[in-house]
C-alpha cells in the first residue's frame, strides 16, 4: 500500500478524480473512482447516513473491472476493506513514519465505529508497548459497549476504558495529555478536545473530516505541528474541513508517498524511509500529525488484492456480462 502513495506522489501512472456526491433520502452516496496503471481500474460507492441516529455504519461495495473486457470482474463489500485500508496503509504507515516516542505506551481513539476498531487493532498488533487504550465516543451505545469487548478479547493485555465526549472534561484532558499516538475517526464539525491538552512528541491521524464544513481539531493544533502529512494534497486542499479553516496551502502539506522510497524496478519491494523528510516534518513543530480523506488509489490496490487472492474460492459467473442479444 505504500507504493499506492508513492505512486500518487510520483504524478503519474494513475487517474484518480475527486469523488463525486449524490444525496438520497436517507444518506449521502459517495462515488470514488481510481485506476493504477499495473494494478486495475474500480469504483467504490459509499453511503454516508445523513442522520445521527442512524447507526447502521456506512454501506460500501466496490466494482472492479475488467482491463481487457471492460466488464465488472467483481462486486466487492467493502466496508471492512475501507476501513482496513485506511488504518493500514495511511494511518500506521504515517505512525510508524513520524512517531517520536520510542516505545508508545498509551493509545487515544475518538468514535466507535470500524474506522477506529481497525486503527487500534493495527496499532496494539505493531506496538506491544502499549498498555492503555482509551475510546472516547459521544454517546454510550451499545456500539461503544461491543466494541471495547472485541478489543479486550483480541488483546487481553491491554487496559481499556470508554469516556462518553463532554461529559468528563477533566478525564478527557487527563488521557489525552497522556497520549503518545491519537487517533480520530468521527463526522464532528467542532474540535473534539482543546489543543493545549496535547503533549509535545504526541503523533495524530484524523480520519473523520471529508469536507469543508468537517473538523475534528482546531486551527491552533494544526499549526502546532508546523507541516502536515496527508494522503492527497490535492485532496485535502478541496474536502479537508481542519485544513481548510486553517487556511493551511499545499506547500504547508507533505505527502506520505514521498516520505517513502521504493526501486522503481521493483514495486513488489518493501518501502524505505526517506529519514530526511521525516526529520523535517518531525523538527517542523512539537507534533505531528496525520490527515486523511481517503483517496481511490487504495481502494484499486485492496480491492484488486482481494479478487486476486480469492480465485476459484469466489463464485464466478462468467456469461454475466455476454454479448447475447
Amino acid at each position: 500500500m505504500a507504493f499506492v502513495f508513492h505512486t500518487l506522489s510520483s504524478g503519474s501512472g494513475f487517474d484518480a478524480p475527486l469523488r463525486e456526491a449524490i444525496t438520497m433520502a436517507q444518506h449521502k452516496a459517495l462515488f470514488m473512482p481510481a485506476r493504477v496503471q499495473g494494478l486495475g481500474t474500480s469504483i467504490k460507492v459509499v453511503s454516508i447516513p445523513r442522520h445521527p441516529a442512524d447507526q447502521g455504519g456506512l454501506p460500501a461495495s466496490s466494482l472492479v473491472l475488467d482491463e481487457n473486457t471492460g466488464g465488472i470482474r467483481a462486486i466487492v463489500n467493502a466496508r471492512q476493506l475501507t476501513a482496513l485500508r485506511t488504518a493500514a496503509a495511511g494511518s500506521l504507515l504515517a505512525t510508524r513514519l513520524l512517531l517520536s516516542v520510542r516505545d508508545p505506551s498509551t493509545f487515544l481513539a475518538f468514535g466507535a465505529g470500524k474506522q477506529i476498531e481497525a486503527h487500534v487493532d493495527l496499532h496494539l498488533r505493531a506496538y506491544s508497548t502499549i498498555e492503555t487504550c482509551t475510546i472516547v465516543n459521544k454517546s454510550n451505545n451499545q456500539r461503544l459497549a461491543d466494541l471495547i469487548i472485541r478489543l479486550k478479547s483480541a488483546h487481553p493485555t491491554v487496559a481499556f476504558q470508554s469516556l462518553i465526549l463532554k461529559d468528563d472534561l477533566d478525564r478527557l484532558e487527563q488521557v489525552t495529555r497522556a497520549a503518545n499516538i491519537i487517533c480520530t475517526a468521527t463526522s464532528s464539525k467542532e474540535p473534539l478536545f482543546e489543543a493545549k491538552w496535547v503533549s509535545p512528541g504526541t503523533h495524530l491521524n484524523l480520519i473523520g473530516s471529508y469536507t469543508p464544513e468537517m473538523a475534528e481539531v482546531s486551527s491552533e493544533l494544526l499549526h502546532q505541528a508546523g507541516k502536515v502529512v496527508v494522503d492527497s494534497r490535492e485532496a485535502c486542499a478541496s474536502e479537508a474541513g481542519e485544513l481548510i479553516k486553517a487556511r493551511f496551502n499545499e506547500e504547508d502539506m507533505v505527502e506520505i508517498g514521498t516520505l517513502v522510497h521504493f526501486d522503481n524496478n521493483s514495486p513488489d519491494a518493501d518501502y524505505k524511509k526517506v529519514h530526511a523528510l521525516c526529520d523535517e516534518v518531525r523538527q517542523a513543530g512539537e507534533i505531528t500529525i496525520f490527515k486523511s480523506v481517503g483517496v481511490g488509489l487504495q481502494d484499486v490496490a485492496i480491492t484488486n488484492m482481494v479478487v486476486n487472492l480469492a480465485g476459484e474460492i469466489s463464485t464466478r459467473i462468467d456469461s454475466y456480462d455476454a454479448n447475447q442479444f
